[in-house]
């Protein structure tokens, strides 16, 4: 940050051909949005939307120039809620930060209070941001199997599909930590011994439930599952769920067509749970950033999380949607 009156931050901008580029700018304190509570951000991180937002796929912004970084963290500055104070540790994910309102990766924010949550007892501003969206993601994700019964006395095994990504990573190591018997599943075979290390008791490969059953079900296997991939897998999954079962679903990296039939619902009463971690009630926010702050294996996330600066991230961008990524990336906004 060069003085109180500015701030530094990666600013997207989009030619008239529509090619988005992405820059390192040092920036007045006017050009910042609308909000009741300023924040001088310490971390963000960088996540696959991060990387689909800074190289210009998907079209998930619409106004530019705009600042990416879909989560952060860090101290507020100047607050006009009544809910915070200048010196209070803060973090935010969710509420479309970083696609229709600047986000994390700057060293300072303006946002509405009502976004924020303090940073749970027990956890600095890194820790928030190497758990970040994706791991707060996982916990919602648990949460909503266990709302719905499942307990890791439970007979069977959860499946968790996708699990070398930031979900799939990290809700492996929280189910794990819980005391469930976790099988993840990955396209990536180089992360099979990572993911032994999260706690996984089990690894398959993607193509594994790739190909769903011949028949509208298959044999019985699990008693929970966590989706991050769809297609295929959602449907391969759903037909081999134990009766009363519950899935969460979220991200659906391989696309949102729902490939099966009705027989999964109607004959073993299985449960299909959307995942939104984006406008999620804070309330139920705070619920998941206390759990995470109690019941994650810090250890384990230190071990793979690694830091970069803001002007690491466009060429970070690039590799993370190129699978060149593992674990988990802070970004250091200083």
């Amino acid at each position: 940050m060069t003085d109180e009156n500015q701030f530094t931050a990666i600013v997207l901008e989009e030619d008239a051909d529509r090619k988005v580029t992405a820059s390192l700018q040092t920036l007045p304190n006017d050009r910042l949005p609308e909000g009741d509570v300023t924040v001088g951000v310490e971390y963000s991180t960088l996540n696959y939307k991060d990387g689909m937002v800074v190289q210009g796929i998907g079209r998930l912004v619409r106004e530019y120039p705009h600042v990416p970084g879909i989560d952060f963290a860090g101290i507020v500055e100047a607050s006009d809620s009544p809910d915070y104070a200048p010196g209070d540790k803060v973090l935010l994910n969710g509420w479309r930060v970083g696609e229709i309102h600047w986000g994390g990766f700057s060293s300072r924010a303006r946002v509405r209070g009502e976004w924020l949550v303090p940073v749970p007892g027990g956890l600095t501003t890194q820790q928030c941001m190497a758990i970040g969206t994706a791991g707060y993601t996982a916990m919602l994700s648990v949460m909503a199997l266990e709302d719905h019964g499942l307990t890791p006395a439970t007979e069977g095994e959860v499946l968790v599909t996708g699990a070398a990504g930031g979900v799939g990573s990290i809700a492996t190591s929280i189910l794990s930590n819980l005391g469930y018997r976790v099988v993840a599943s990955t396209g990536r075979e180089e992360t099979h011994a990572y993911l032994k290390e999260l706690g996984a008791t089990e690894i398959i490969g993607r193509e594994e439930l790739s190909t769903p059953p011949k028949g509208p079900l298959g044999s019985v296997r699990w008693s929970g599952v966590i989706d991050s991939v769809g297609g295929p897998t959602l449907h391969t999954a759903l037909a081999t769920m134990r009766p009363g079962a519950s899935c969460a679903a979220v991200g659906l990296a391989s696309g949102v067509a729902l490939e099966t039939t009705v027989m999964p619902f109607l004959l073993r009463g299985i449960n299909l749970l959307g995942i939104d971690s984006n406008m999620c009630p804070k309330e139920r926010r705070l619920v998941a950033w206390d759990r995470l702050a109690r019941e994650l294996p810090l250890d384990k996330l230190a071990a793979v999380t690694s830091t970069a600066s803001l002007a690491e991230v466009p060429e970070l961008a690039g590799k993370i949607l190129q699978g060149q990524v593992r674990g988990r990336i802070v970004i250091d906004t200083a």
